[in-house]
Parts: C-alpha cells; structure tokens; sequence
C-alpha cells in the first residue's frame, strides 16, 4: 500500500501566490496541499481541526504577522514542521525565523526542485538551510558576523520599519496590521530610538542600503 502523501497548509494572503506554490508541489505524487488560509485566523481554525505534516508560511501578511504566527503554530502544534516562504531576502528574516522555531527559510523564487526538496526534508524532522544561509549561521556562531541594526527590533517593529521606509503613511500602516495611529506612532517612536535614527528619511535610507526594500 503507498504511503499518504505529506499534508501542508499554505498560509499566504495573495491567492496568486498559493496557486503558484500549489502548482509546483503539484508536479510530485508524495506532497497534497490539504489546506490554504489567507490570515492567520484562518491557519489557526485550521491548525484546531485539521492535521498538517508542514505549514507554508509567508511573512508579511495582514493583522497578524508570519513571525508571531509561527510562535503560536509552533506552541499548538509543536509536532509539524513550518517552513518560511517569502519574498524577503534571507538576510531579513531567515535567522530570526529559525531562532524562533522554523524547520527553514526559501525565498518565493526558489525553483520548484528546491521547494519540494524543502517539504520532505522538513517533513522527516531536518531542517532546510540554503548554502548561502549555512554560511551566515557559520559566521554568526564563530563570532565573524556583526549584527546588523534592525536585528534590535521587535517583529512587530519591523514589519512597522519597513512600512515606514516605503514611504507608507502612519494611518495606512495601521489599517494594514491593524494597528491603532497611536500605536504606530509609539512603534516609530520606539524604531528610531533602538536605532539611533532621527527620521523617516534616515528610515528608508537604512533600508535601503540593507535591502530590506
């Protein structure tokens, strides 16, 4: 009798991107796609009543960011692995998102070989580390790497940093992460203050130069 494929929930609030990624995991007999969400609420109702062997979890997404879902994943379901698949480069997030529990980090334009490679090595309780990441690990623990200045900040923080450096106004970022003005304002107060900046020009010149835009 042939084994049950591998379940995964896709979490990622663009439909075009869980299209995409279903497509790919598509093209293997060994991986199904048993759920999708759009938000976290929704990957939590069904993380409640369902069983997944690896959730795909993007990082920006609204209300709920994807590094405070992976917490709150990790605590429900501490057996399934959850894999990061995001648009940021790896130098953004991807050792913030194993510190806090990811089974590994893809960016969104790794060839479909790469992904699923990814889903099975998670899937069988490894972790996925590009090459490239494996020497910034190296790096990190031999004491060869600097932090960089936005590693000071918060998840939450930063997910409001990047909003800032685009150029977004405060009233929008709250809408989008469903933050009161005020909040968003104490964060960029608290952003500049943990970075030594003084303004949203210095902001975005940060992140620039960073790539974290």
């Amino acid at each position: 009798m042939a084994a049950e494929p591998l379940r995964v929930l896709l979490v990622d609030d663009h439909a075009i991107a869980r299209n995409g990624v279903r497509l790919m995991l598509g093209t293997t007999g060994d991986i199904a796609v048993a759920g999708e969400a759009a938000d976290a609420q929704q990957a939590l109702d069904l993380i409640r009543h369902e069983s997944f062997d690896v959730a795909l979890l993007d990082i920006s997404m609204p209300g709920t960011g994807g590094l405070d879902l992976l917490r709150q994943l990790r605590g429900m379901r501490p057996d399934m692995a959850v894999l990061i698949l995001s648009t940021y480069a790896e130098d953004i997030y991807a050792i913030r998102a194993l510190k806090q529990g990811a089974a590994g980090y893809l960016t969104k334009d790794v060839p479909t070989h790469v992904l699923v490679e990814a889903v099975r090595r998670v899937a069988g309780g490894r972790k996925y580390v590009s090459p490239s990441l494996v020497e910034k690990l190296a790096a990190l623990v031999s004491g060869d790497s600097t932090a960089s200045g936005h590693d000071v900040l918060s998840n939450r923080e930063l997910e409001v940093f990047k909003l800032i450096a685009r150029g977004e106004p405060l009233v929008q970022i709250g809408e989008r992460l469903h933050l009161s003005p005020n909040t968003v304002t104490s964060y960029r107060a608290r952003i500049l203050d943990k970075m030594g900046l003084t303004s949203n020009a210095e902001l975005t010149r940060y992140a620039i130069e960073h790539g974290l835009i």
